[in-house]
């Protein structure tokens, strides 16, 4: 049971500025498209973000008229009065911006979002190329999946083809994501990667692992007997 990847959950239809795009323009292209942040692109590879803290700068230091910043300033400071100047996305955008490749997994995204303390992560393909645009609820889109989806998958993926179990003699239920399967397997090992396979698909909020180790062949009967 492979893990979705980046490419099936991302966003392919982008946004996006060349580094030449004048201030105003990337003002409008914000509210046109009523987004926060656009990438900007250098020969179709991503050189940097405009958001719109990188825009209002512009407006809080009146375009570089207001007093600069002392000399004691923090970092952030004297950047955003740089900014204040520009003219062009090259002028105001961010850079570098966090890039990753279409083939990761969505975990490992997960864990690239959360590492960067960013929104999005813009995807690119091995020449570097911006290709889409991941965001955080891209990734949240997987706990959208429904409860029937969820139950066919454990039974038929997980007990059926990945542990060779009769999903017809345990019991599976889902109800808003959160998963109870209750049976017996032959031994404790299993019972225990039975949870860890449930945990890891992706939609599963949660598992109340019911499963006993110690097979007996006499209680081979149907899921209505066992727990009927």
């Amino acid at each position: 049971m492979r893990e979705p990847t980046v490419a099936s959950l991302m966003t392919r239809e982008v946004i996006t500025a060349d580094v030449e795009c004048p201030f105003k323009d990337l003002v409008q292209l914000l509210e046109d498209n009523n987004i926060s942040a656009v990438p900007v692109l250098d020969g179709g590879c991503p050189a940097g973000v405009v958001s719109e803290a990188d825009l209002l700068p512009k407006e809080e230091f009146r375009g570089g008229t207001a007093d600069a910043p002392g000399v004691f300033a923090g970092r952030a400071t004297k950047h955003r009065w740089e900014q204040a100047s520009g003219v062009t996305a090259r002028d105001v955008m961010t850079s570098p911006v966090k890039t990753i490749s279409q083939d990761l997994a969505a975990s490992a995204a997960a864990r690239e979002l959360a590492a960067a303390g960013v929104r999005r992560l813009f995807v690119v393909d091995s020449d570097g190329t911006l290709v889409g645009v991941l965001s955080r609820r891209d990734l949240l889109k997987l706990f959208v999946r429904g409860d029937e989806e969820l139950r066919t998958t454990i039974r038929d993926e997980i007990f059926g083809r990945m542990l060779w179990v009769d999903p017809d003699l345990l019991y599976v239920a889902v109800t808003d994501g959160v998963v109870t399967v209750r049976g017996k397997l032959e031994r404790q090992s299993e019972v225990e990667i039975a949870e860890h396979l449930v945990r890891a698909l992706p939609g599963v909020v949660d598992v109340h692992n019911q499963l006993r180790a110690g097979w007996n062949d006499t209680t081979h009967t149907r899921q209505t007997e066992i727990f009927g």
